[in-house]
């Protein structure tokens, strides 16, 4: 189609010239650019890790779709309102007009726009009208996290009832995975050999090559332990330390004392999260921090905290608020040291200045774990890092260990006995606007609550030693480099922890009947590690790979989970296979 032709659409309509400032496809970009146009298919998935570039790969096909007449619209469907937003103003950039605020009662656009940018939201409320738009002009729709399409029956079937008679179908999405059987429509499905239906891309790019290829910024996890006391409801005093083993209700109960803006596990944990923001600024001037809430009374605490620490005010964002957009915006653009946020930004959002944050939620699905450190992972220069700060839950630091790991969205699995999965969906799903973030059922008064440094992990690692917040064990790891290539993580983190392992073999050991049984795990963790080090040494194995191929091996859940034994079990293992290779 010439520009001529199109004029009719859009007065910036693009043509392949206005792509000459637009910057060039990283690899992964290009390879899946050219696959989509060597197979020329209606409907087209591709699966890359948050912070890769799916908008600019996207609207360089939609682009050329438009160049080739093959289009002559296009809709793209978001999760939320500022991604709207975003999507227009990305666009607009490389001369593609998308009007972000279309509403369904209006029905249709200036002639000025190309398309528009809509909610699943939105098209569930009126998918007739998405339809009868579709239907006029040969549409491209654009998915942004199509995972978002199963969220609820209505969304499924609205999004399929709008947009079935599309020309071109452009699905993506970070996190195809989901925690539960809703189906994703215009997904593929394939049999796996268990009963289960799996997911089937057409083009994914994970974290694990985006991080060797330099797309992305390594992340280092650094978890926080420690002593929770609170008094329940019918007033009996509980006393339990995070990270050590719990019953489902004591873990449910410690975490949310540790989330507590009146306990002091959080006030500690913001203190070293900005020490560490501090340190990463020297290296990226502009460095921002970003708190997950998990409602809106925590977050307006934590930015009080904040002003305590740091002496200025934190800009804080809740998902009930009309400037929301506004406010990322100006965060996004601004110097401003930290964000204190209720969901709405654990998602698509871009703040590529985002380098520390701290997971102060209690929302545990790997999809929204998954999407959360999506949001400190976008590159703009090699060498920059992100650290996250974590609770020390064995849930979250499975999740921390296995980041490389790629998941497809899996129907009719078979469910844990206690419905776990369920339970998590449900959670995830439950809009917070009030504390009380893990139900009614779990009542009870924080009466103390104290941090302690636990470890780092990193490319599936753990590395450091359990100590007081402000010792200088925690310090050595605060005090990172904010600017260090994967490789140099690595290096730095094991040499640090070797100078602390070597501190301790000078003190007196304790009689191997005086540890207690958590120490014991402690150890054993440790040693695990330190072996799985020296294997990724040899072999060139990422660690989280390992850790895999060991738990396959041996059975087991991730090593946060396992047992003394089972941990015992991969020790021997390993050193099997150290000695099958000499």
């Amino acid at each position: 189609m010439s520009v001529s032709a199109a004029s009719h659409l859009s007065p910036s309509y693009p043509d392949r010239a206005a792509w000459g400032t637009a910057p060039k496809l990283r690899a992964w970009q290009q390879d899946a650019y050219d696959l989509y146009f060597q197979r020329e298919p209606r409907d087209f998935l591709t699966v890359a890790t948050p912070g890769a570039g799916k908008t600019t790969y996207a609207l360089r096909i939609a682009s050329e779709l438009l160049n080739r007449g093959v289009i002559r619209s296009i809709t793209v469907v978001t999760p939320t309102e500022h991604l709207k937003r975003q999507w227009a103003d990305a666009a607009g950039r490389v001369g593609i007009s998308i009007d972000p605020e279309f509403k369904n009662s209006q029905g249709a656009t200036s002639r000025d726009y190309v398309g528009v940018a809509v909610t699943y939201a939105q098209v569930a409320m009126h998918p007739a009208l998405h339809r009868a738009r579709t239907e006029a002009r040969k549409t491209l729709v654009i998915f942004d996290e199509i995972h978002h399409a199963g969220d609820a029956k209505s969304w499924g079937d609205g999004v399929r009832e709008a947009f079935e008679p599309a020309t071109r179908r452009l699905q993506l999405t970070g996190t195809p995975f989901r925690s539960d059987d809703n189906p994703i429509p215009f997904v593929g499905y394939t049999e796996d050999g268990d009963g289960a239906l799996r997911s089937v891309s057409d083009y994914s790019y994970g974290y694990g090559p985006a991080l060797a290829d330099g797309v992305v910024r390594p992340v280092i996890f650094l978890a926080y332990s420690g002593e929770m006391k609170w008094r329940t409801r019918a007033g009996d005093e509980i006393t339990a330390t995070l990270g050590t083993p719990l019953t489902k209700d004591q873990l449910g109960q410690a975490w949310r004392a540790a989330l507590d803006p009146k306990g002091d596990w959080i006030r500690q944990v913001i203190t070293a999260a900005d020490r560490r923001l501090t340190e990463v600024r020297r290296g990226m001037p502009d460095a921002g921090g970003l708190i997950i809430a998990t409602d809106h009374e925590s977050a307006r605490a934590y930015a009080k905290h904040l002003r305590s620490v740091t002496g200025e005010g934190a800009t804080v964002v809740l998902s009930d608020d009309p400037g929301a957009s506004k406010k990322i915006k100006e965060f996004s653009a601004s110097t401003q040291r930290w964000l204190v946020a209720v969901r709405m930004v654990s998602e698509g959002v871009d703040i590529p200045r985002l380098a520390v944050g701290i997971y102060a939620t209690s929302i545990s699905t790997p999809l929204f774990f998954a999407q959360a450190i999506g949001r400190f992972v976008r590159m703009r220069k090699r060498g920059e890092t992100a650290s996250v700060f974590v609770p020390s839950v064995p849930l979250l630091l499975s999740f921390a260990a296995e980041m490389e790991a790629e998941r497809d969205h899996v129907l009719n699995r078979k469910r844990d006995e206690d419905g776990l999965d369920d339970l998590l969906l449900e959670q995830a799903q439950r809009e917070q606007k009030s504390p009380d973030a893990l139900g009614d059922e779990l009542p009870f008064q924080t009466l103390e609550a104290s941090a302690t440094f636990d470890r780092v992990l990193f490319d599936g690692g753990e590395f450091g030693t359990a100590a007081a917040a402000g010792s200088p064990e925690e310090e050595d790891f605060l005090g990172l480099p904010g600017l260090l290539e994967p490789d140099q993580v690595a290096s730095l983190l094991r040499k640090r922890q070797a100078d602390q392992q070597a501190a301790k073999r000078r003190q007196p050991k304790p009689e191997p009947e005086q540890l207690a049984p958590h120490e014991v795990i402690h150890e054993l963790r440790k040693e695990l590690n330190g072996l799985v080090g020296a294997w990724n040494h040899r072999t060139g194995q990422p660690h989280g790979v390992i850790h895999a191929d060991l738990r396959r091996s041996c059975g087991g859940p991730p090593i946060a989970q396992a047992s003394a034994d089972q941990i015992r079990d991969r020790i021997t293992m390993i050193r099997r296979w150290a000695s099958q290779r000499k």
